[in-house]
């Protein structure tokens, strides 16, 4: 059951999205999604609380970053060391910050190392759409996927010949530039796109020297810069198999403050393609494979002072099988690879895991359920079985109730088994089990959708002082409740979603009781846009809760409120013109204690497309 603190905000949370409107008009299209169950089906369909960020929403916000694109969903946190370019953390449902699956067209991404995804280098200009899955999906991708999923698609292409180009300059000594080319026609897509930023930025942090923060105090702007491309190019033949590769690449230049390094220079990329045949009627077959890479090199006021590559091979084999319209059968493999490479030693550097999984879709009537099953061989810890149910019911044509039971886990960094001094190689998996119960529903002006959750972690690794090692010294216990709605109202398009969460630490000692660090107990964000034919005008409101930076509770970050304002001038049929005022009210605050956040910024954009 929830707690009495989630009861207590619920009426309150309720009467503010219903009041508010968000999602999507009653009658606006379907979006596909193929992340819940590697299956496409649409948002209606999905069992799993999904959510989608596609390319027009991100336009219409004007987003510049992925954070900025994701920020406020239901179930989603972020921590930020110091505005752009710094150190991003994504928590999902109160999960670690490496509890999130993230891939990239269908790619794994993220360091082997550390264990999590530099959402502060992906480029937002060459991104198509967003999937966010949330709830434990390790029945299907294996391990870090306790908190949930969130897969990047970048641009694709196809149509007609066109091209596309924007420059934004502003706040901070900022300049942005983007410049793409797509087409192909109708059974064939290709997209070419680049971009770069160079950004001053501000002072990351106002640390104290040997005790808190970056632990040094200098009190200067802290700049940033990146250079992306990508590439993408597919084909479908007449006999039904379709081809697809993709390529993104990004480097980046990072300065903050810090007493050992000051300086990270980094590089992500990741190249994929993807194989799929119908051999048969009822048989669908899809082969996809990658590699990705995050490198990283640190330095102290130019001085080389560490290295960190990664790797991550993988190759994934999925056979569909169809029985009857509703009935799904999904059986496949998976195979994994991650090394390192690093001037610090590991006597450890790579590993290998297997994976086999099945899945199947039934619906009959008013009747849905997926049932799933997934067996790893990992080649450090050995076997470990995770599954999935779920199950829908719908009481009527625009209303639906659910269910779902999981469970997931994670394997260990190579940082929390060998990093000298820290790492402890007898480490096990973390793992965790979520029930999940939802209603959702459409009414005449949009839709609408409720869940609460329960999930309880074990054998979490943190920093153990007695040994001064990394251990499995934690267990948390979380429960949540998500909320959104939406609506069209007199031509403007609303959208909100609000979520409460009581994320308690469950380890034994001191800190039993206490919340999770830097999670927000309440969040809600509160979206409105409407368009005037040639002008188009939106805000967004994004208030969080108080939160904790430490274990003990004592270190407090305010709540805070923030406010967005945007707008868009279509000069010609071509060029666009648009203009974004971020924090209007000039809030002071923090998501990791002692790191800041820009205060009041504005930014204007000329875009072209053809």
């Amino acid at each position: 059951m929830l707690s009495c603190s989630l009861l207590k905000r619920a009426p309150l949370a309720a009467a503010l999205i219903f009041l508010s409107v968000p999602a999507t008009a009653a009658d606006a299209p379907l979006k596909i999604v193929v992340t819940p169950t590697r299956t496409a089906q649409t948002v209606d369909e999905s069992l799993a609380s999904v959510s989608v960020v596609d390319r027009k929403q991100i336009e219409q916000r004007q987003a510049r970053t992925v954070e900025d694109a994701l920020r406020g969903l239901p179930g989603l946190d972020f921590s930020n060391n110091g505005g752009r370019g710094r150190a991003t953390q994504v928590f999902m449902r109160g999960a670690e910050g490496d509890h999130v699956l993230v891939l990239v067209d269908g790619v794994k991404v993220g360091s082997p190392t550390l264990g999590q995804t530099q959402f502060e280098n992906l480029p937002i200009g060459q991104i198509e759409r967003i999937e966010v899955v949330r709830g434990p999906r390790s029945s299907l991708y294996g391990s870090e996927a306790l908190g949930g999923v969130i897969q990047i698609f970048t641009r694709k292409g196809g149509g007609p010949l066109t091209p596309s180009f924007s420059v934004t300059g502003g706040s901070h000594e900022t300049g942005e530039a983007t410049a793409g080319l797509s087409g192909g026609g109708a059974n064939s897509w290709f997209n070419l796109s680049a971009s770069g930023t160079d950004t001053q930025g501000i002072n990351a942090c106002r640390g104290v020297p040997g005790l808190a923060g970056c632990f040094v105090n200098e009190p200067d702007d802290d700049a940033y810069r990146s250079v992306s491309g990508s590439a993408r190019a597919g084909m479908r033949f007449d006999n039904g198999v379709e081809m697809d590769a993709h390529y993104l690449r990004t480097e980046s230049e990072s300065f903050f403050d810090g007493g050992f390094v000051n300086e990270s220079e980094n590089m992500q990329q990741v190249l994929g393609g993807s194989l799929r045949a119908s051999p048969h009627a009822i048989w669908r077959a899809t082969l996809l494979g990658g590699r990705s890479w995050d490198d990283s090199d640190n330095f102290r006021n130019g001085v080389k002072m560490s290295r960190f590559d990664g790797r991550r091979d993988t190759l994934s084999l999925q056979n569909d099988f169809t029985l009857a319209p509703q009935h799904v059968i999904s059986l496949g493999a998976d195979y994994q690879k991650d090394r390192i490479s690093s001037d610090t030693a590991y006597p450890v550097t790579s590993r290998d895991n297997y994976g086999v999984f099945g899945q199947y879709q039934a619906g009959t009537g008013r009747h849905n359920a997926v049932f799933g099953l997934r067996r790893d061989d990992n080649e450090q810890f050995g076997g470990k079985t995770t599954g999935n149910a779920a199950y829908g019911y719908d009481l009527t044509p625009a209303l639906r109730v659910s269910a779902s039971y999981g469970t997931a886990y994670k394997a260990p960094t190579f940082n929390e088994l060998y990093f000298p001094f820290f790492g402890d190689p007898d480490l096990d998996p973390e793992t965790a089990r979520t029930i999940e119960a939802g209603i959702s529903g459409n009414h005449a002006l949009g839709k609408w959708a409720v869940h609460v959750f329960h999930t309880r972690l074990e054998n979490l690794i943190a920093f153990d002082a007695a040994r001064r090692l990394a251990a499995n010294v934690d267990d948390a216990r979380i429960r949540g409740l998500e909320l959104e709605a939406g609506a069209v109202l007199a031509g403007w398009a609303a959208q909100a979603s609000l979520t409460l969460l009581d994320p308690e630490n469950r380890s034994n000692g001191a800190n039993r009781g206490n919340v999770l660090p830097r999670r927000a107990e309440e969040s809600l964000r509160l979206d409105t846009d409407r368009d005037f034919g040639r002008f188009t005008a939106g805000a967004s409101m994004i208030a969080a809760g108080k939160r904790y930076d430490d274990l003990a509770n004592r270190q407090k970050l305010d709540p805070y409120v923030t406010f967005d304002l945007r707008g868009g001038y279509r000069v010609t049929d071509h060029w666009l013109l648009q203009g974004r005022a971020e924090n209007l009210l000039d809030r002071d605050y923090e998501t990791a204690a002692f790191f800041n956040q820009p205060g009041r910024s504005l930014f204007i954009t000329l875009a072209y497309q053809h």
